[in-house]
Order: structure tokens, then C-alpha cells, then sequence
């Protein structure tokens, strides 16, 4: 029994399983940095990049469960996990106050990014918090829930992160950076791809359309294979490159396959439940690899200096 309102329910409402994903795509943008600053990159904004998206995250978090409960998306035939406001563990005005609080939490810890990156930090910073309303709100029952992840949790993250992290005077965008952001952002939306996957038939009853609902559940299955491997496909290919053509190392390439090994296997768990609740299963072990994505290309790029 959950006790209303109480830390355990915070807890269980932050869903802190969901935040590997927030930490994959700074983890990256840090490691290119240092790689690329011969280890004299700067950490306090490293620092601050990691607790901004935490922050986003579990503020996405609960505005994604207000939202969903507020427009009955969250009944009895939901097949995703309890949901805080659903199950009564958290008042509707507590997570009102909630998600109130870790809005303001997020924009006081990304405001002093803009001392290292410049007031257009604060427009980035702007957009990630209207994210977290619009995607539950509007955007996710646009189809444009894939594109969106992309973005803000691969290209956005992996970008700022190494802009703000290089030191003064050398802080600009890579090729490299903007390479790895995009491999983030396609392996951290197999997530996303899975979920919708398994909710299509309650997708489709409630008039969301999603991507899945687009193009269906075969291609579903397709795409979530797809961008797994492209996505790991892509650093192999940055470090082939750097051995190429700066003569950089490549030991930690092989652990590449660990990742391949694991994201197919998944695949082939998905396609052989089909439906039903028995794919949560299936989202914690996506979760996982894309922890392993992140783990393993960190690296990879680390590799290629020393």
C-alpha cells in the first residue's frame, strides 16, 4: 500500500528508470568534449547539463502523468505501467504543484548555462520546458513524438553539452558531435518506438496518431530494428573514421558487437510477444541497451585518444 502523497509515490512518479535516458546523450557530449579538449574541458557546466536533464526528465515525467490521467488516457485498459495519478498515489493538485516546482527547479539550474554558452542558452533552455508540455499535450497525438526525441534527446543534449563543456575560445559544434547526437537520438528512440508499439490498439481507439498508428505495427517493428542498429552503425563508423584519418585508436571498437548482440535480441523478444502487457518487459531491457548504447560508445570516443 502506497501512502498518498508520500515520498515513495514521488518516487515511483519521477520514474527514475527513465533516467539513463536523460544521461546517455550529456555522457556523450562530456566524452567528445574531453576527447577533443586533450582532457581540459570544463565541469561545472558538465555537471549542470546532467541535473538539467534529470530535472526535465522527471518533470516530463509528471506532466505526462497529470495529462494522460486529466484526459482519461490512464484507465483500466491502460498496458503500460501504474501511474501516480491513476492508482490515487499522488492528488491531482499535489502533482499540479509538483510539476510547478521542478519546472522552476530546471530553469534555476540551466539559467547559469548561460554564463558559459551565451544568452542563446537560455532560448534552448526554454524550448526543452515548453517540450515537456507540448509532447503530452499536443505533439505526441501529432505524430511528431519520434522527431521530437530526436531532438531533445539526441541532438539538443549531445550538441549543448559539448559546446558548453569545451573550454573558453574553443567551444564550437563538431562533425563529430553532430554525428553522435544523431546515433543518440535514433537508439534512445527504440523507446519511444516500443511503447507506441504497444499501446497502438488503445492509440488508435483514443485518436492519437502516432507514428505506429501511421505506418503499423510491422514497420513498427522494422523501424525499432532499424534505428538501433544505424545508431551503433554510426559510431563505428566515426571511430573507423578517426583511425583513418588522425590515426586514432580503435580497442574499444569491438565492444560495438556487445550492443548489436543485445538490441537484436530485444528485437526478437518484441516481435515474438507481439502485444499485450508482456512488452514492459521488453522496455526495461530497451532501457537497458540504451544505457549500453551510451556506456559503449563513451568508450569508443574516449578510446580514440589515449
Amino acid at each position: 500500500m502506497i501512502k498518498t502523497n508520500s515520498i515513495k509515490a514521488w518516487f515511483l512518479a519521477a520514474r527514475p528508470v527513465t533516467l539513463s535516458a536523460a544521461a546517455v546523450p550529456v555522457m556523450l557530449g562530456v566524452a567528445l568534449a574531453y576527447k577533443d579538449s586533450n582532457a581540459h574541458c570544463q565541469w561545472v557546466p558538465a555537471l549542470l547539463c546532467l541535473l538539467f536533464a534529470w530535472i526535465m526528465q522527471i518533470d516530463s515525467n509528471l506532466v505526462n502523468d497529470f495529462f494522460d490521467f486529466k484526459h482519461g488516457n490512464d484507465d483500466e485498459t491502460r498496458l503500460g505501467p501504474k501511474r501516480a495519478c491513476a492508482e490515487g498515489w499522488i492528488t491531482m493538485k499535489a502533482m499540479k504543484w509538483g510539476i510547478i516546482f521542478t519546472t522552476l527547479l530546471g530553469c534555476a539550474i540551466g539559467l547559469p548555462l548561460a554564463f558559459y554558452g551565451g544568452k542563446e542558452m537560455i532560448i534552448v533552455g526554454i524550448c526543452c520546458v515548453l517540450f515537456c508540455f507540448l509532447y503530452t499535450t499536443k505533439l505526441s497525438y501529432l505524430g511528431l513524438g519520434d522527431l521530437l526525441v530526436l531532438l531533445f534527446f539526441g541532438i539538443v543534449p549531445v550538441c549543448c553539452t559539448y559546446y558548453l563543456v569545451m573550454p573558453e575560445g574553443m567551444q564550437t559544434v563538431s562533425t563529430e558531435a553532430i554525428l553522435t547526437s544523431i546515433a543518440c537520438g535514433l537508439v534512445v528512440d527504440t523507446l519511444l518506438i516500443l511503447n507506441n508499439y504497444r499501446d497502438y490498439d488503445n492509440d488508435i481507439k483514443a485518436g492519437k496518431k502516432t507514428l505506429i498508428v501511421h505506418i503499423g505495427k510491422k514497420n513498427g517493428e522494422r523501424l525499432y530494428c532499424a534505428l538501433g542498429n544505424i545508431g551503433i552503425l554510426i559510431m563505428i563508423g566515426i571511430n573507423i573514421y578517426g583511425a583513418l584519418a588522425y590515426d586514432a585508436d580503435t580497442k574499444f571498437l569491438p565492444f560495438a558487437a556487445t550492443y548489436l548482440v543485445v538490441h537484436n535480441r530485444t528485437f526478437a523478444k518484441m516481435r515474438k510477444i507481439g502485444e499485450g502487457r508482456m512488452l514492459n518487459k521488453v522496455l526495461g531491457y530497451t532501457a537497458l541497451n540504451i544505457f549500453t548504447f551510451g556506456m559503449i560508445s563513451t568508450f569508443i570516443i574516449l578510446g580514440m585518444m589515449w
